[in-house]
C-alpha cells in the first residue's frame, strides 16, 4: 500500500464524499442483515402455527388460526420487501457518492500527470517513448480509479457486512457460529498467497501494454515509410509477437483468478454443510430453533458476496498498486529545468555565452566545448557548421531547454537560470529543424503561440512567411484542417507555416534552426527580407547550411566538433581563407555542377 499512499491527498480533498458514502454503506448493510432475522422469526412462526393448526384439526378455531397465520406471514413478507427497498435506496446513495468521487480523482490525477509531464525537460522525452507516457496517463490511471472507487466502496461494504453478519451469528449461537466460520482462516491464507502473484503479474502486464502501445503509436506515425518499403507483413508479424507476449501474461493472471474464485465458493459450501449438520444437532438438543438454521443459511449466503468481493477487491488493489508504482516513477522525477523567479520583465536580448560546455546526459555525447561569443540587441547572427557540430544544441541552450554543465549563459547581463522561464520563453520565437504542426486548422497552428489573435494578424504572419498565397488556394483557406503532423502540406509549406507561427508573436529573439532547407531560393529571399523589417532592433539567430542564406548576417559563427573555429562577417570570414571559405567554395561548386 506504500505506492497508493500518494492518493491520500485526493481522499483528503474529497473527504465530504467519502464520509457520507461510508455512512450509506453502513446503513444499507444494516437493512441487508435485518431481513435474515425477520425470515428466522417467520420460519419459527410458520412452524408454531402449523403445529397449532394441526392441534385444532376438526375444530372451527382452525380457520381463525389460519387467518392469523396468513396475516402475520403477509406482514413479515411486506416487512422484508420494505427492508430491501430501503437497502437498495442507500446502495444507490453509496454509489452516487463514492463512484462519483473516483471519477473526480481520476480527472485530477490525469491533470496532475499531464502538468508534471510538461514540466520535465527534453532529456526526459529523449529517454521515454510516447506510447509509455500515454499508457501511464490512461490505462494506469484507470486502474487506480478502480481502487479509489469500486475497490474502496466494496472494501467498506465487505468489512461492515462481515462484522454485522458475524456479530449476528454469535448473538444467535456461538458454537454454530464458530463451526460456520472455520473455513475462513484457510481463505485468508489463500488470499495472501494470491495477492503476491497478482501484484507481480499486474506490473508485468502493464509493462507489456506500454510496449505494445509504443509499438503501435510508432508504426502508425511511420506508416508512409512502412508502405514505401513494403514492410506491412513484417510489422504485422512484429505486432503479433508483441500481442502474444501480452496475451501470455494476461492469461497467466486469469489462471490465478480462475483458481481463486472456485476455491472461495468451495469454502462457502463447506460452511453451509457445517451449518446444516451442526445446526440440526442443536435443534434436536433444543438449543436453537429451525428458524435460526434458516437465518444462518441466509447469513452464509450473504457472506458469499463479501468473500467473493474480497477476492475481486484484492485483485483491484494489487493492480492499482502496480499501476500507481509506474505512475509514481515519473511523478518522482524532478524537473531538470526549474524557474526560481516570478518577475516578468521585457528582455532586450543581449545574449552572452561564457566558456559554455555541454554534454547530453542520456547519451554522453559532448555537443559543445568551451564556447564563448556575444550577440548584441538588434543583431542578425548566423550559425553554420557540419552536421553534429552543435548548432541545434546552441539553440536549445539559448531557450534553456537544457542547463549548461560548465560556463554560463547570460541574457541582458543576468544568468539565464535567474530569469522567469515562462516569461523568457514567451518572448522567443522558435522554428525547429523538424517542423511539427498540430492536427488542427492552419489558422490555429499559426496562432498557437498566443491566447488571442485577430484574423488580420494571422494573415500578416502568413504573408511575412510567404505562405499566404498557398493557403488561400485551398478550398477552406485558413480553416483547412491539417492531418497528423501537418501531413496535408508539403515540406516547404509546413516550414513556412511554422515560421508564421513564430513571427506572429513579434518575438524579442527569433531562432531559426535550419528551417529554410525545403524552401526555394526566391521564397527564402522574400522571407529574409520580411525578417529584416519585422526584427528591426531585435535579435535574429539563423542556423543554416546554405551560405547564400546567411551571407548578409551581422555575425557568422562557424562551428566544428562543438567549438567555434571562426566568427565574423561574410567578407571577413572569406578573407581568412579557412573553414568558411572551404564551405563557400564547395557550395559554389555544387551549384555549378547542378547548373551543368
Amino acid at each position: 500500500m506504500k505506492h497508493l499512499s500518494r492518493l491520500n491527498k485526493y481522499f483528503l480533498k474529497y473527504k465530504w464524499w467519502i464520509i457520507p458514502g461510508s455512512i450509506f454503506v453502513v446503513i444499507s448493510n444494516i437493512f441487508g442483515v435485518v431481513p435474515a432475522q425477520v425470515i428466522g422469526y417467520a420460519v419459527d412462526l410458520i412452524t408454531e402455527n402449523v403445529h397449532v393448526y394441526n392441534l385444532f384439526s376438526g375444530f372451527n378455531r382452525q380457520e381463525i388460526v389460519y387467518d392469523i397465520f396468513s396475516s402475520n406471514l403477509l406482514y413479515f413478507g411486506l416487512l422484508v420487501v420494505l427492508l430491501y427497498i430501503l437497502r437498495g435506496l442507500f446502495l444507490f446513495f453509496m454509489r452516487q457518492t463514492i463512484i462519483l468521487m473516483s471519477r473526480h480523482i481520476e480527472f485530477d490525477m490525469k491533470n496532475d500527470i499531464y502538468q508534471h509531464y510538461q514540466k520535465l525537460s527534453l532529456g526526459f522525452y529523449r529517454r521515454n517513448n510516447t506510447g509509455d507516457l500515454m499508457n501511464r496517463a490512461t490505462e494506469d490511471v484507470n486502474r487506480v480509479r478502480m481502487y479509489v472507487g469500486p475497490a474502496i466502496m466494496y472494501t467498506i461494504n465487505t468489512f461492515v457486512l462481515s462484522v454485522l453478519i458475524i456479530w449476528s451469528m454469535f448473538d444467535v449461537n456461538s458454537k454454530l457460529a464458530i463451526y460456520c466460520l472455520l473455513p475462513l482462516p484457510f481463505l485468508v491464507i489463500i488470499i495472501y498467497y494470491v495477492n503476491t502473484l497478482i501484484f507481480k503479474k499486474s506490473g508485468k502486464i502493464q509493462e507489456r501494454l506500454s510496449d505494445l502501445s509504443s509499438f503501435v503509436q510508432e508504426r502508425f506515425s511511420g506508416i508512409r515509410i512502412i508502405k514505401s518499403y513494403v514492410r506491412e507483413d513484417y510489422t504485422r508479424n512484429m505486432f503479433e509477437i508483441q500481442s502474444n507476449e501480452y496475451k501470455k501474461d494476461s492469461m497467466s493472471l486469469v489462471k490465478v483468478s480462475a483458481l481463486f474464485y472456485p476455491t472461495m465458493l468451495l469454502l462457502i459450501g463447506l460452511s453451509t454443510i457445517l451449518t446444516i449438520y451442526i445446526g440440526g444437532m442443536q435443534v434436536i438438543n433444543g438449543n436453537i430453533t429451525a428458524g435460526n438454521i434458516a437465518e444462518f443459511i441466509i447469513y452464509i449466503t450473504q457472506l458469499t458476496f463479501p468473500v467473493t468481493m474480497l477476492g475481486w477487491v484484492t485483485s483491484l488493489v494489487q493492480r492499482a498498486a502496480a499501476s500507481q508504482k509506474r505512475i509514481n516513477e515519473f511523478l518522482d522525477i524532478p524537473p531538470d529545468i526549474q524557474s526560481k523567479s516570478n518577475d516578468e520583465t521585457e528582455i532586450n536580448g543581449h545574449i552572452r555565452f561564457e566558456n559554455v560546455s555541454f554534454t547530453y546526459p542520456d547519451t554522453g555525447i559532448q555537443a559543445l566545448k568551451n564556447v564563448s561569443f556575444e550577440i548584441k540587441s538588434g543583431e542578425f547572427v548566423a550559425i553554420i557548421g557540419k552536421t553534429g557540430s552543435g548548432k541545434s544544441t546552441m539553440a536549445n541552450l539559448m531557450m534553456r531547454m537544457y542547463d549548461v554543465e560548465q560556463g554560463q549563459i547570460t541574457v541582458d547581463g543576468q544568468p539565464i537560470k535567474a530569469l522567469n522561464l515562462k516569461n523568457y520563453r514567451g518572448q522567443i520565437g522558435f522554428v525547429p529543424q523538424e517542423v511539427f504542426l498540430f492536427s488542427d486548422t492552419i489558422k490555429n497552428n499559426i496562432a498557437f503561440g498566443l491566447d488571442q489573435v485577430t484574423d488580420d494578424e494571422v494573415f500578416d504572419a502568413a504573408k511575412n512567411a510567404s505562405v499566404y498565397h498557398n493557403i488561400i488556394d485551398f478550398d477552406e483557406k485558413f480553416e483547412t484542417m491539417l492531418g497528423e503532423r501537418g501531413i496535408t502540406l508539403s515540406g516547404g509549406q509546413k516550414q513556412r507555416v511554422s515560421i508564421a507561427r513564430a513571427l506572429i508573436k513579434s518575438p524579442k529573439i527569433l531562432i531559426f534552426d535550419d528551417c529554410l532547407s525545403a524552401v526555394d531560393t526566391k521564397t527564402e529571399e522574400d522571407i529574409l527580407q520580411n525578417l529584416g523589417k519585422i526584427m528591426q532592433g531585435r535579435i535574429t539567430i539563423l542556423i543554416a547550411h546554405r551560405i547564400s542564406t546567411i551571407k548578409n548576417a551581422d555575425k557568422i559563427l562557424v562551428l566544428d566538433d562543438g567549438k567555434i573555429i571562426e566568427q565574423g562577417t561574410h567578407n571577413e570570414l572569406l578573407s581568412l581563407n579557412g573553414a568558411y571559405t572551404d564551405l563557400y567554395n564547395n557550395q559554389l561548386l555544387e551549384e555549378e555542377t547542378k547548373g551543368i
